[in-house]
């Protein structure tokens, strides 16, 4: 542990908060280099950082650790060179210089061992910790560089192929059809996170109903929308993104793109090296079994990530029935653009135009460009979204649209240039009557000191007015007849509108001088970057403040040794410079330390020494 906590102090900041980042060093109860070091060797943390080196870099580690062991004390650690020669004669295939070179680099990197001069040397604890992975069934130093990988799966007959490609892409177009019903409906409705983390009961059916998918479909949904920036979580709500807003107005192969860079993107570098060397292996228990090869003590942790990047694949079409479609070997080979050509090449062509029935729908022989798909949702709500989507128009539909400024004649102008079946008189109807009453009531902010009344309602259908005044389902409202034209509320003008606006009254926001509003209903989710503070950092400049220089490190080092035989109760032979340059070994059982001195019995004779701590030379363990 001397050798780990002088090599710590040594160096410079940079390269130890690197240490410290990499093997996940927690700061409690570390005050200097020596409890960086034990807590650096401890059996646990020395097993959680094997858990994520691979068979090639544990090979090394564990057949260093052997040779060395195997020579006689004193001896120097194996070279690269040597190294090279054992793993290729255990695996019974070469192994290159510079494969062991930069797996011996990696591994001092992670302070698992030392790389000097060419030569290997593993901490003893790291060894001692690999030479008990037989007793639990892990490999053997010999194991890790001789087993082979398992064999690869038959390849798939080309009517297999045929089917896993047409798949593939419906599942990407599923998928984007399905987050882009998920954004729209946020935008509506924002869904709430529950504090244990996930969607709760209610909001998960609402979703599952309007992207027409299953239940258990809504979460890797979310998640997937999430990790491409279309959706994020702000005040503990689910809402849409700008991000999110652009990517609807993009056509279904970018809006793929922009899915399956964010996957990968997301893919732990270790997972897409290894699908990327392997693009036609089988991603079910094919995959398992390889990757418990690779990563034989990875256990849980690894086979946990492999599967969600696998069931996000699936979801999204880069895989299918467990094999990489064509587009998703480009992807995970580097070629995202290439990915996107082949993924265009398979996904239907979209259309733009409409067929506009008389029963108010409106209905898509294909998928509808983005531009009037977008157009058409601010118009109509969605029936169905397949291949050939439907809509319908409502008076509260055209009212949503009204709310966002359009008019009748905008919006008949736009179904005249995108409808293939004319304008039937029922939609024109409909359309110049929700016109034609929009803003009877108009809703505005009261601007007055009476702190009871944030907001007004006017209208100069009395009528009109007074049902809206006993309605019950707007009770909450605590609506309050000023005049017989004006209503008066304590909560503030947008909720109010909003209110109406469910209820499918014909109202509309106005400000201060009586012109009409637009209101959007939900603002965007506020992505603001979290400033953390660095543990790493940290934990270095409290390591850095509290170091003394060379003395105090080694007073340090053996009060720690002291104070390790006064807890265990050993005898040590200590070794103590006398007047004169003489060097006298005491055989001491260590009582107690203070005031840069120590107490102890002698146990040859038997009498109890002082000495000071300056005069120590050396500590070993009694024989």
């Amino acid at each position: 542990m001397l050798m780990l906590a002088s090599r710590l102090r040594a160096l410079d900041d940079e390269a130890l908060r690197r240490a410290v980042r990499a093997r996940a060093v927690p700061a409690t109860g570390i005050r200097d280099f020596f409890d960086l070091a034990e807590a650096l060797l401890e059996p646990t943390a020395v097993q959680r950082t094997l858990a994520h080196l691979d068979r090639a870099v544990l090979a090394v580690l564990a057949v260093a650790g052997e040779m060395g062991a195997a020579r006689a004390a004193g001896d120097a650690a194996p070279t690269i060179e040597e190294l090279a020669d054992r793993l290729s004669a255990l695996g019974g295939a070469p192994v290159s210089v510079a494969e062991v070179a930069t797996r011996a680099g990696e591994l001092d990197l992670l302070l698992l061992a030392r790389l000097f001069e060419g030569r290997l040397s593993p901490y003893d604890a790291v060894s001692a910790q690999l030479r008990s992975w037989p007793e639990q069934g892990l490999p053997s130093a010999t194991e890790l560089a001789a087993t082979p990988p398992p064999s690869a799966p038959p390849a798939l007959s080309e009517k297999d192929v045929r089917f896993a490609e047409r798949l593939a892409t419906e599942r990407a177009f599923a998928a984007v059809s399905a987050i882009a019903e998920l954004i729209t409906e946020l935008s509506r409705e924002p869904a709430r996170e529950l504090s244990r983390g996930g969607l709760g009961l209610p909001d998960t059916k609402r979703l599952a109903a309007v992207m027409s998918v299953d239940g258990d479909a809504v979460a890797p949904l979310v998640a997937a929308a999430a990790r491409a920036g279309l959706i994020a979580c702000s005040g503990g709500h689910w809402m849409g993104t700008e991000a999110g807003e652009a990517w609807m107005l993009e056509g279904t192969t970018p809006r793929w793109g922009a899915l399956a860079g964010a996957w990968l993107d997301a893919l732990p570098v270790d997972v897409r090296e290894l699908l990327a060397s392997r693009p036609s292996f089988s991603w079910g228990e094919g995959l398992r079994a390889f990757v418990s090869w690779l990563f034989p003590a990875g256990g849980e942790w690894m086979d946990e990530r492999v599967a969600e990047f696998t069931r996000d694949a699936e979801l999204i079409g880069i895989t299918a029935h467990h094999r990489t479609s064509a587009a998703g070997t480009a992807l995970l080979a580097g070629d995202p653009d290439g990915a996107i050509a082949l993924m265009s090449a398979s996904l239907p062509d979209e259309v733009g135009a409409v067929y506009l029935q008389h029963d108010l729908s409106i209905v898509a022989p294909g998928p509808l460009s983005p531009s009037i798909d977008a157009r058409l949702r601010g118009l109509a709500d969605v029936e169905s979204r397949e291949l050939a989507s439907s809509y319908r128009i409502t008076a509260a539909s055209v009212g949503r649209a009204l709310a966002a400024g359009e008019n009748a004649d905008s919006l008949l102008d736009f179904l005249r240039g995108v409808s293939l079946s004319g304008i039937p008189q029922p939609v024109e109807y409909l359309i110049r009557e929700s016109a034609a009453r929009y803003g009877l009531v108009r809703v505005g902010g009261a601007g007055s000191g009476e702190p009871l009344t944030q907001s007004y309602l006017r209208s100069d259908d009395t009528a009109l007015l007074g049902t809206i005044a006993v309605d019950q389902t707007l009770a909450p409202l605590g609506l309050v007849a000023e005049t017989e034209h004006r209503l008066t509320s304590r909560f503030p003008a947008e909720a109010v509108f909003w209110a109406l606006t469910d209820a499918r009254y014909p109202v509309a926001a106005e400000n201060a001088e009586g012109e009409i509003v637009h209101l959007r209903r939900h603002q965007l989710a506020r992505v603001e970057p979290v400033d953390r503070p660095d543990p790493a950092a940290a934990l270095v400049e409290k390591l850095r403040a509290g170091d003394g220089g060379e003395v105090m490190a080694a007073d340090a080092w053996l009060a720690r040794q002291l104070d390790t035989a006064i807890k265990s109760k050993l005898t040590v032979t200590v070794s103590i410079a006398m007047p004169g340059g003489v060097v006298v070994d005491y055989l001491l059982e260590p009582a107690s330390i203070g005031g840069g001195r120590f107490r102890a019995r002698d146990r040859r004779a038997d009498i109890e020494r002082t000495l000071p701590l300056s005069s120590i030379i050396s500590i070993t363990p009694a024989p």
